[in-house]
């Protein structure tokens, strides 16, 4: 009975982070999730291509972060190899950003944000090889849920292929990301998010010269309406996002986090619908597969709720 218990506060503790979450970070975490999902609205309103707008959402998030350290007369210290550590995990995110927003621009709103639901699948393959801890068989049968869903999507309109798999690759960097950024959690939220902003914005910055060239832009400065989307972006749908995410790492698990953002597509999709009316764009198999996915995240949390009323009995 004493070596189940043990094993059942490791898979609490160790994957789904049970024992640690608090309605605050639950709190926290689908703020991040409500701001994730008006994101990929500025994809579509955002005219710039997926390079341009990545490096300005970047320059402006550091920006704003650069205002607010000097009118409160703030210094965030960390060491030089805790900076390259943290700068490197901004540099995953910056990558994401781009073909996040390549998937947008190459399908839809809709579909591209769909298509981050592998994040939990990638978590569940990836995070146990570089923490080092054991696969636990529920994360991959939740997972497969997903991946059926996103085989549905992939087939319900063959001129949305390139952006499904582009949105696939952002998944992935996503998945990375994530599992990197709770490594890097022992500073504040605050001290880790501005120096991952910098690291994405130098990897970026580096980066955009060989992106432009093979595919050139004519407007390269934002302006006009461009100019406002991108300032609210970097305001809302990263400096907060990305606060209220890295807290709440602090408590919750990776894979906890990744799936929870499979309800991402719901704010956004019903946004999408409203404002850019993507209803016509989508058929039956889209919504099939998008129906799969939710259930992923029901199961998922019928599975932690079940597991944490044992866990607290016993």
């Amino acid at each position: 009975m004493k070596e189940n218990l043990q094993f059942l506060k490791l898979v609490l503790c160790n994957n789904i982070g049970v024992e640690r979450k608090s309605k605050h970070a639950f709190i926290e975490l689908h703020i991040s999730i409500l701001l994730a999902g008006l994101t990929g609205l500025f994809g579509r309103l955002v005219t710039l291509n997926e390079g341009l707008l990545t490096f300005w959402r970047l320059f402006f998030t550091v920006c704003i972060f650069c205002v607010f350290l000097i009118f409160t007369k703030k210094v965030y210290k960390v060491s030089i190899k805790d900076f390259f550590k943290i700068a490197a995990v901004g540099g995953l995110l910056g990558l994401h950003w781009v073909f996040f927003y390549g998937s947008i621009k190459y399908a839809n709103v809709s579909v591209g944000t769909v298509c981050l639901s592998l994040i939990s699948f990638f978590t569940a393959l990836i995070d146990p090889i570089i923490n080092k801890h054991r696969y636990f068989k529920h994360e991959f049968l939740f997972s497969l849920i997903t991946i059926c869903g996103i085989v549905l999507i992939f087939n319900f309109d063959t001129s949305y292929r390139l952006g499904v798999v582009i949105g696939i690759f952002s998944a992935l960097l996503a998945a990375l990301f994530t599992i990197f950024n709770k490594r890097v959690a022992k500073y504040k939220s605050e001290v880790v998010l501005f120096y991952e902003m910098v690291g994405g914005l130098i990897c970026i910055s580096l980066i955009l010269p060989f992106y432009l060239y093979f595919f050139p832009a004519s407007n390269i400065f934002p302006s006009g309406m461009n100019l406002f989307y991108l300032v609210i972006l970097a305001l809302f749908c990263t400096v907060f996002l990305y606060y209220f995410q890295i807290s709440a790492l602090k408590k919750l698990s990776a894979f906890s986090v990744n799936l929870s953002y499979n309800l991402e597509p719901v704010y956004t999709i019903i946004l999408a619908i409203i404002i850019f009316h993507e209803n016509k764009d989508l058929n039956a198999a889209f919504y099939a597969g998008f129906i799969a996915i939710l259930l992923s995240v029901v199961l998922e949390s019928l599975y932690v709720a079940k597991w944490s009323k044992k866990f607290n009995k016993n």
